[in-house]
């Protein structure tokens, strides 16, 4: 069985939960009660969107980073869990009552093996916002998916840095995190090592291993999945072109073609797949209709025999 989900907006819906005030604009007249405003109209977003996919059978979707705007931010002090936690709450049941997988996968500036102080620093504050928000959902199975991060003083220093740092984190964060292999740096053998080292789980993505690839993938699928406790979950994209320049860019949609390819690597094993694609919802509809037009039996909107 096979379950699709996209990640943050919805493009049908045409709202979002990640709207912000940049640090600058709030530091003119440090307005916390503009921050409110903007806190309960992202919440009251993600409420709408979590009803979209209630309503439409989408069992899988990536939360946004942004729905707190300068959450981490160390001189901006403000309350923004327990004063929403009723909005937390409702929203939280509907997740729980739906069985609907809900992740997060922070940005780039979340680097977990950087030699900087202040960078790590950051990365801590990071991680322990978006434990605080899965943890106000009432997230059960917590996952916050990283990168392995820079490859300063070499690939081999780069790996120790992250597992001494990861020893560093809270024990339930540690329980939260995923690694992701990437598209330059750190492949899937490296992942792989890490993931046995710290008992963490692997997300494939496997456009990143496609751009980054030194091993015959179908003989570390096995592998990989041993990692996860659950479902395993894996990212899936296609490339914006097929020139070099453009090739590690995700498409809007996903190629039908390539994505039957990898399904016939993962025959009878179930799967969550994050579709990312930049046109979000829409791209998890056509590729959907495709599907269909491929002869794949599907159980609901959103979820296929394979």
């Amino acid at each position: 069985m096979i379950r699709l989900g996209y990640v943050s907006i919805s493009n049908t819906l045409d709202i979002s939960c990640s709207k912000t005030i940049t640090y600058t604009e709030f530091n003119k007249n440090k307005d916390l009660n503009k921050i409110d405003k903007i806190i309960l109209e992202n919440l009251n977003n993600l409420n709408k969107i979590i009803d979209y996919n209630i309503k439409n059978n989408i069992h899988f979707y990536r939360l946004t980073s942004k729905l707190i705007p300068l959450a981490t931010k160390k001189d901006v002090v403000f309350d923004y869990i327990e004063k929403y936690k009723n909005i937390y709450q409702k929203i939280g049941d509907k997740i729980q009552k739906n069985n609907m997988r809900v992740d997060v996968h922070p940005d780039q500036f979340c680097v977990l093996n950087s030699t900087k102080k202040e960078v790590l620093e950051n990365t801590f504050e990071i991680l322990e916002y978006h434990y605080k928000i899965l943890d106000a959902l009432n997230i059960k199975n917590k996952i916050i998916i990283l990168h392995i991060g820079s490859s300063v003083l070499g690939k081999q220093n780069s790996i120790k840095r992250f597992i001494n740092n990861f020893y560093k984190l809270p024990k339930y964060i540690q329980e939260c995190i995923a690694i992701e292999n990437d598209d330059k740096i750190y492949n899937i053998l490296d992942c792989l090592y890490i993931c046995n080292k710290l008992n963490i789980p692997l997300v494939l993505d496997y456009h990143h291993h496609i751009c980054n690839n030194i091993c015959d993938i179908e003989e570390y699928l096995t592998d990989i999945f041993k990692t996860w406790k659950t479902t395993p979950k894996i990212h899936f994209s296609s490339p914006k072109n097929i020139t070099k320049k453009d090739f590690r860019s995700h498409h809007d949609y996903i190629n039908i073609d390539d994505f039957i390819i990898f399904l016939n690597k993962v025959k009878n094993i179930d799967l969550d797949i994050m579709l990312e694609a930049k046109a979000k919802d829409e791209a998890l509809f056509r590729l959907v209709r495709l599907l269909k037009y491929n002869n794949y039996k599907f159980i609901d909107d959103t979820t296929f025999i394979n």
